[in-house]
């Protein structure tokens, strides 16, 4: 009996002993939703959560961990609300599509996340690719690989001969007449059907091409590509669904549709008008402008041979405008998340954005914003974007004062995901 009375004090404890913490000492300490940054604080962290803030710097138990950054600014996990995990550019990537597989893809989307978690960004939103982000994303939520939390639109929704129809510039006995399960659609029931694919096969959100693309075998670059009513009963069908809808756009009519039928973002917004910004204001629609992708374009189609005749032309032309509409969005009020179409250009370098945003006129901490609270309020997780008391533990932090310095968004020296330390 005494035994088992020493055996069930010794349970509790060991029940009754506190739980082990991670506590971060950071020199810096950026408040995203008052816009300051906060000297010599401590952030206290339970397995994935965040359980304290405290001002200065916190002792702890002999039990504890604690992570000294003293010498770096910290600041919640960015998100970038644009990427394409499954690619990246080079001047072979029109070919890959006939010779690679999906599994292809797959593997190499493994390298590209850990290189966009590297580089400080614990959370994305992959808007399109053949699939295989959504087997990535569940692959990262597994731990089986190393990658920011993914929030995956799956394959992207078009019209025929769209900015995202798979078989555009084919020959003509391969292009066959692909359907809603491809992400093609012509009129409403289509549009309805294609999104309840998306369901079925996993994905967390909708990405429509509202207007032509850059980067597609397509003459048109800005030209709408869905009807009114189309955009309705997408956006219709997805709330049903839970999901929220993307809407990359170019050109100004297919945007105005887009806003009009109730989509949560619009992508790129190059050729937007005051009408279409004004619409955006009174219904609460982002702008994700990708300034990055535009410029990178413009660059890669300068070089011989790099794209494709009916590309380059449309890059050289088109990835010149987003940056100063960014500017003219931003100081008319427009609501701005954070995004920079990944892939377009290189991976990792998503920060770079950072930089063409204060160029264009929004101060660093604002841009900061946009990469963290106001992106978690366009995905509709407020589990993010935050460094506060029952937020998830995101946490990243760089070498230098981005205040002084932008470049030191570029120089990231610790990163946390979940409560998990992945770079240090």
């Amino acid at each position: 009996m005494r035994k088992i009375f020493f055996s069930l004090l010794a349970v509790c404890c060991i029940s009754a002993a506190p739980a082990q913490k991670t506590i971060l000492h950071c020199g810096q300490l950026i408040d995203v939703k008052n816009l300051q940054v906060l000297k010599e604080m401590s952030v206290i962290i339970e397995n994935n959560k965040i359980t304290d803030v405290q001002k200065g710097y916190a002792a702890g138990t002999a039990a504890d961990k604690i992570i000294n950054l003293k010498s770096q600014t910290a600041m919640p996990g960015l998100i970038d609300m644009h990427v394409h995990l499954e690619s990246e550019t080079n001047p072979n990537n029109y070919l890959n599509g006939f010779t690679w597989n999906t599994t292809d893809f797959a593997f190499q989307s493994v390298v590209f996340a850990e290189k966009t978690l590297m580089a400080g960004f614990t959370s994305v939103r992959d808007l399109g690719g053949t699939g295989a982000n959504i087997s990535l994303r569940n692959a990262i939520n597994k731990d089986w690989v190393k990658g920011p939390r993914v929030y995956t639109a799956g394959k992207a929704i078009a019209t025929t001969g769209g900015h995202a129809d798979p078989t555009n510039n084919y020959r003509k006995d391969l292009m066959g007449d692909p359907g809603p399960k491809e992400g093609v659609v012509n009129g409403v029931d289509d549009c309805a059907k294609a999104v309840r694919q998306r369901y079925k096969e996993g994905s967390d959100l909708i990405k429509i091409t509202a207007t032509g693309g850059v980067l597609s075998m397509a003459k048109d670059g800005s030209g709408a590509q869905f009807t009114l009513e189309e955009v309705k009963a997408i956006v219709a069908t997805a709330r049903d669904y839970g999901f929220k809808v993307a809407a990359h756009a170019h050109g100004a009519e297919g945007m105005k549709r887009a806003v009009l039928g109730g989509v949560n973002s619009i992508e790129h917004g190059t050729y937007m008008s005051e009408e279409v910004m004004e619409l955006m204001k009174e219904r609460g629609t982002y702008l994700v402008p990708t300034i990055i992708a535009g410029k990178s374009s413009a660059d890669s189609a300068k070089k011989p041979g790099y794209y494709p005749e009916i590309v380059r032309a449309k890059a050289l032309v088109v990835g010149n405008y987003i940056q100063a509409t960014f500017a003219k969005a931003y100081k008319a009020g427009v609501k701005i998340a954070f995004g920079t179409d990944a892939g377009v250009y290189a991976h990792g370098k998503n920060w770079m954005e950072f930089i063409y945003m204060t160029e264009a006129g929004m101060p660093i901490l604002e841009a900061i914003r946009a990469a963290t609270l106001s992106a978690s309020d366009l995905l509709g997780d407020d589990r993010i974007g935050l460094i506060e008391k029952d937020k998830l533990a995101d946490i990243i932090a760089v070498d230098g004062d981005p205040v002084k310095d932008v470049n030191a968004m570029g120089r990231v020296k610790f990163v946390m995901k979940n409560g998990t330390v992945y770079k240090q």
